[in-house]
């Protein structure tokens, strides 16, 4: 039999779709021929796999060999196909049988000894493979990742000899196990370990609590990048399914070490220096990226005005649908991206509010600011303060706050509430489920869309405002959106439009105003775009008529 057809798989975003390799050996001039769209890597399958027979113990066939990659039209990159084509030119060469290569698919590139090397994408080609009732051949070094999908029974090899004799059914190869279970907290970063700031860290438990994004403004060295980096400690860990999800797009970008906490929600750092490719994902052969690599985690964005506006709002859409779509002229792919945006910012150039550190103009801190757009700031549903700590913290140290494995037990109660009353978190409510789940008495809606046309607010600010008020009560563990029986007697509508500016300049709590004014009091933060009605308090940046531009 001179003709022999093996199945394997591309690669094109998140997906994987079947690849035929055909191989025909026929009388001519000694050479292989490789055709079917090949990139240029796949092209230098000819010398490795070459190589990789002979020192194999194979014979290379001194004939004209063509191998033809199809479909055509679909764009093949990488060494992925290898392992496939070299059992393919065994079969028709009829050093191995045929009949049961067609139970299995093959991916792995080859060393020139023969050994099997990881290959990207190979959670995609798993689950398809497992779909077409097929089991996958590949490298032991892409075992951890595959070994998640139950259904598939991969099976993985270390050199192309172990695989060919499985298919001559003189050995056995093992089957990818499950990896076992990470813990999702780390012990080198909890929520103790950070001095003050406990409204600061009050957000982020109302954050983790919610999905909700976050923006944290404050001075250098106030903690802001530290409060990022406990986030994921307070998240509950990934499911099977979020699990699956997350580290398929992570093997498009590099395969996934045994070692990995695989289970633990991902968190990505870009620098601010981030190209839009980098930050959305591209490339003539899209790749993820940084906002695809964080789905179903968090991403994190310091020195928030010092990244490009264009790259700022590249991220507006995705944070909306949970998706970004990457269009070229040969493919158009779609990437998960379904994140918690949490960013950070100094309020000037230097860092500082007015005073004594702040030498910067207050035209130079306009232009500073006006480097975020406003619909990008929208997309925040809280915005907190970090301010500096006050005199004698650090010499009069108290006891240490409380940890990250007690914040997350209440995170994953106020969760549970959630996803037993919607399925999802309230970061990604519909309108529909707003309106449902987040009923405002009549005179509790008249403040709160008095306040917001007194502040200029959107609607989005309205829904957003609703969601982190559900997320309040469920921590309290409440079923309205009310105030406590303790204190239905204030009233709600007895705050006017300003009374929120008036509350927050003078040191005020807010109890009696429940989450509702909470929430508006996080969110009127986010008119920092506007620096010309805001001033700093003791409770963060603040909203008002009134208020005088002495940023």
């Amino acid at each position: 039999m001179s003709l022999a057809l093996i199945y394997s798989r591309a690669i094109i975003g998140v997906q994987a779709p079947s690849v035929t390799v055909e191989v025909h050996i026929s009388n001519g001039l000694p050479g292989l021929t490789l055709v079917g769209l090949p990139e240029t890597t796949v092209k230098e399958a000819r010398d490795r796999v070459r190589s990789a027979l002979i020192n194999s113990g194979f014979t290379f066939p001194a004939r004209r060999i063509t191998v033809n990659l199809a479909p055509a039209d679909l764009p093949k990159e990488g060494g992925r196909y290898d392992l496939p084509i070299a059992l393919a030119i065994l079969a028709a060469s009829e050093q191995l049988p045929l009949a049961p290569l067609a139970r299995y698919e093959f991916l792995g590139e080859l060393a020139l000894s023969g050994s099997l090397r990881a290959v990207r994408g190979a959670i995609p080609a798993a689950l398809a493979a497992a779909d077409a009732g097929r089991q996958l051949i590949l490298s032991t070094d892409n075992a951890a990742e595959v070994g998640l999908i139950a259904q598939s029974r991969s099976h993985t090899a270390q050199h192309l000899l172990e695989v060919c004799a499985f298919l001559l059914g003189q050995g056995e190869l093992p089957v990818a196990a499950t990896p076992p279970d990470a813990d999702n907290a780390c012990e080198n970063a909890d929520l103790r370990d950070i001095i003050g700031q406990e409204q600061a860290k009050r957000a982020l438990e109302i954050a983790a609590a919610g999905g909700h994004n976050l923006l944290l403004i404050g001075p250098p060295g106030t903690g802001k990048t530290m409060l990022a980096s406990r986030l994921t400690g307070l998240l509950p860990p990934l499911t099977e399914a979020e699990a699956l999800e997350s580290l398929a797009i992570a093997s498009l970008q590099h395969h996934i070490p045994a070692a990995l906490p695989w289970r633990q929600r991902p968190f990505r750092a870009p620098h601010h220096s981030a190209s839009m490719a980098a930050l959305v994902g591209g490339g003539s052969l899209p790749r993820p990226g940084e906002i695809s690599m964080a789905h179903n985690g968090v991403l994190f964005l310091d020195e928030l005005p010092e990244f490009e506006r264009k790259v700022l709002d590249a991220l507006r859409e995705p944070l909306e649908s949970g998706e970004i779509v990457i269009s070229r002229a040969n493919a158009k792919v779609c990437f998960p991206a379904r994140v918690q945006l949490i960013a950070a910012m100094n309020p000037s150039p230097t860092g500082h509010y007015q005073g004594l550190h702040n030498r910067a103009s207050p035209q130079q801190v306009l232009r500073y600011l006006a480097r975020l757009s406003g619909p990008f700031l929208d997309r925040f549903d809280l915005s907190i303060e970090v301010p500096l700590l006050p005199p004698g913290t650090l010499s009069h140290r108290k006891a240490h706050g409380e940890s990250s494995e007690q914040v997350r037990k209440r995170v994953q109660q106020a969760r549970a509430r959630q996803l037993e009353r919607a399925g999802k978190v309230n970061a990604l409510l519909s309108n529909r489920e707003v309106e449902r789940d987040c009923v405002l008495q009549a005179a509790d809606a008249e403040f709160l869309e008095a306040t917001l046309n007194t502040l200029g607010l959107s609607v989005r600010a309205w829904q957003r405002i609703l969601k982190v008020a559900r997320t309040l009560a469920d921590l309290a563990g409440d079923a309205e959106l009310d105030r406590p029986p303790s204190q239905r007697s204030a009233g709600l509508s007895q705050y006017g439009p300003s009374a929120v500016t008036t509350a927050s300049q003078s040191g005020m709590k807010m109890g009696p105003a429940g989450p509702i004014v909470f929430s508006l009091r996080c969110r009127c933060n986010l008119l920092l775009r506007q620096p010309a009605v805001y001033r700093r308090t003791e409770y963060g940046i603040s909203s008002g008529d009134v208020c005088a531009p002495d940023i």
